[in-house]
């Protein structure tokens, strides 16, 4: 499920050019203002019985629609540590291409890392990846995993693998989608085999390089597209 304290983005890297959330071609372009929503306070919220609206043993998916680490959410993310601190029966996962804004972005007693969060470092290029994966791995944080989407061009991640549990691979979605070659995707599948850690092909993107074919691919489709590819395992 996700959770999604507050709304409103601004493009960060080159993989936000044509966000499909906040993009030009988007129903929420221009939407830059960050501001809390009604579902801030979404793991502690009971309903009319007392009981907590989010029960216990899930995975939210954490500011998927924007970034748990923005800056302009600062002023919140203390809440915020402190709902994710109280549950301890949830699973936060946590996406972010601003990991270099995470040590200015923790709680007091976050120590080498709350149990309950993993978080996930989003890479497009070799450049971004060369840039945040150090920083990434630096940090103290005890869950990790890197998400190569949308993944722009061929990644080595062989230097990083050592520290992370996971890798997630996507293309971009959305009209003037860049290609996604699958010959990346299976590359960066072989590097996670030989490193020993699991990898999940999430989706194609809408432009989909196979056997030097480029496919358009409808959006409600992705997902079961690259699962049927069969490569992901772990």
């Amino acid at each position: 499920m996700n959770w999604e304290p507050w709304t409103g983005c601004s493009p960060y890297s080159e993989g936000c050019k044509y966000c499909y959330y906040y993009g030009p071609y988007s129903k929420r372009y221009g939407q830059n203002v960050v501001v809390k929503t009604d579902k801030f306070d979404w793991p502690i919220r009971k309903n009319a019985r007392g009981e907590l609206c989010i029960k216990g043993g899930k995975t939210v998916a954490t500011c998927f629609a924007t970034d748990f680490f923005i800056p302009e959410a600062d002023e919140w993310r203390k809440e915020a540590w402190d709902m994710i601190r109280q549950r301890q029966d949830l699973d936060f996962l946590i996406l972010t291409k601003r990991i270099d804004r995470f040590m200015e972005s923790l709680p007091e007693d976050w120590g080498d890392g709350f149990d309950n969060v993993n978080l996930g470092c989003t890479v497009e290029t070799q450049e971004i990846a060369d840039y945040r994966l150090p920083l990434f791995l630096s940090y103290p944080i005890k869950r990790r995993f890197i998400a190569c989407g949308p993944l722009l061009e061929r990644i080595d991640l062989s230097q990083y693998l050592h520290g992370v549990d996971h890798v997630t691979v996507g293309g971009e979605t959305g009209r003037e989608a860049r290609v996604c070659d699958y010959e990346w995707v299976l590359d960066i599948r072989e590097q996670c085999q030989r490193a020993g850690k699991t990898f999940w092909f999430k989706e194609t993107g809408s432009r989909f390089k196979r056997d030097g074919v480029v496919y358009k691919v409808n959006p409600y489709k992705q997902h079961s597209m690259a699962k049927e590819c069969g490569i992901s395992f772990g």
